[in-house]
């Protein structure tokens, strides 16, 4: 999957498009909820940043996932590495051009429903 690839599937599936909030920096965009939270970060960095020995460039994305599907995924299925720049135990690294397109659509699914905002409900009244 591309880039433009996946940020039209998160446009199609949740109807967001990435902001780039970093100063001098136009090539990391945020995927976040209305309530500003984010769900996916797009990012293009060294493969050095995922464990090789290579400075060429590719395209990745971070995506929230649960402690235990990280553990059983990370570093074994193609493409998909402990979080880059995130917190390893809730986040992985997918590289894009690595991962099949039915996972990174799985994987996204997760993240965007871990991230969503709770909504919190009103307590009910003491009966008297």
């Amino acid at each position: 999957m591309t880039r433009e690839e996946f940020e039209a599937l998160v446009f199609d599936q949740y109807n967001v498009k990435a902001d780039y909030p970093f100063e001098d920096d136009f090539t990391t965009g945020v995927f976040r909820h209305e309530s500003g939270k984010w769900f996916a970060l797009a990012m293009n960095i060294s493969e050095s940043k995922l464990g090789r020995d290579i400075d060429a460039r590719i395209d990745v994305i971070n995506l929230k996932c649960a402690p235990e599907v990280i553990e059983s995924i990370a570093e074994i299925e193609p493409g998909i590495y402990h979080a880059y720049h995130m917190n390893k135990t809730h986040w992985l690294t997918v590289a894009l051009s690595e991962c099949d397109n039915d996972t990174i659509s799985w994987l996204l699914s997760i993240s965007y429903d871990l991230t969503r905002p709770t909504i919190k409900r009103k307590p009910k009244a003491a009966k008297p």
